[in-house]
Parts: structure tokens; sequence; C-alpha cells
């Protein structure tokens, strides 16, 4: 059974939907020299006692006393190491220093040249979304070239279905490079 216009859209918005929200969490994750606990929440520890690894997000409560300090409060003592650890070796150019039961993260100041190549990360990023969601396009118009093989619609509703398709992969490269916009423009004015 074919699937029917409101299918196909639907299917397209949820995966476009999904590339944009995927290239906006890929820029949450870009160091900016603000901290933001999306920094290093979905880091991977190892974790001996469990004997997994884990997000970061699952092991402590992480904050942000202020713009260039991440602290992370271990739920359970014995994963402290663990943790600082992930956090020194995630080639994200932080050092994690242990103060009692915290762990303190000092977020550094970055070089113009570490800006100019976080904008460039950035646009591979916005790229990849932007494929994505031409690829969402690309699954929508075959799905409404099998409808109009099938003879179900008239060429007139055939052309309004891709005007639609079309409009709605506007709206989502458009939502993808207006955030690259601010993020370029938080990263290169900071």
């Amino acid at each position: 059974m074919a699937m029917d216009f409101d299918e196909i859209i639907l299917e397209a918005e949820e995966s476009m939907e999904k590339a944009l929200n995927h290239t906006l969490h890929e820029f949450a994750n870009l160091h900016t020299g603000k901290a933001t606990p999306a920094m290093i929440e979905n880091l991977q520890v190892p974790v001996e006692a469990y004997g997994t690894s884990m997000a970061l997000r699952e092991l402590a409560a992480i904050t942000t006393p202020d713009s260039r300090t991440l602290s992370v409060q271990p739920w359970d003592k014995s994963t402290s190491k663990p943790i600082e650890n992930a956090i020194r070796n995630a080639n994200l150019g932080l050092n994690p220093v242990v103060r009692g039961t915290n762990i303190i993260v000092p977020v550094p100041e970055l070089s113009g040249d570490r800006r100019r190549d976080l904008a460039k990360i950035c646009s591979g990023h916005a790229e990849d979304g932007r494929v994505s969601i031409r690829q969402a396009r690309q699954h929508a118009m075959e799905g409404i070239k099998k409808i109009k093989a099938d003879g179900h619609e008239s060429d007139d509703n055939i052309k309004i279905f891709e005007k639609e398709v079309q409009a709605l992969t506007d709206k989502y490269v458009g939502r993808i490079n207006e955030a690259l916009e601010a993020k370029e423009k938080e990263l290169l004015q900071a």
C-alpha cells in the first residue's frame, strides 16, 4: 500500500526536525569560551564499579557557577577519578581540578585561530544538516512520484504537493542557516 501525501509530509518533517535538532546539538557541544554543561554532559566515562561506560550527565550534576567555570558534583565518590580523566582526555582543551568532592573545570579563553577553526567545524555540521534535510526532501519527492504513477492525484495536486515539500525544505534549511550565523557570530565576536 502506497503512502498518502499527509504521511509523506509528516515523515519528511520528522526527518527534517531530527536533522535540525542534531545540528543544533552539535553546535551546543562546541566550546566557545563560555562554560555550558552541554560541553561535557555526553562524555563517556568508563566506570569500573558499574562495568560499563556512562554519559557524564548520568554520573554527576553539572553546573556553571560563572561563565568561565563548570562544576561537576559526582553522585558517587568512586566516580570522581574516572570523570576527571574523561574530561581531561576528551580533547576539549579542558583541565579539571579536584576540590574535595567537586571537580572544577576552568574554561580557557579561545585564541583567534581556534575560533576560526571552530567556525569551520560549525559550517561542516551545518552542511551535514542541510544534506540530511535534502535527503528527506528527495525521499518525499520519490513518494509523490509514486502517488503520481499510481494515478490517484491530478497533475495540479502533485505540483501543490511538491511545492509544500519544497517550502518545508526551505524552512528547515533556513533555520540551520540562522543557527549557523548566530553560532559563528558567537564564536568570532567573543
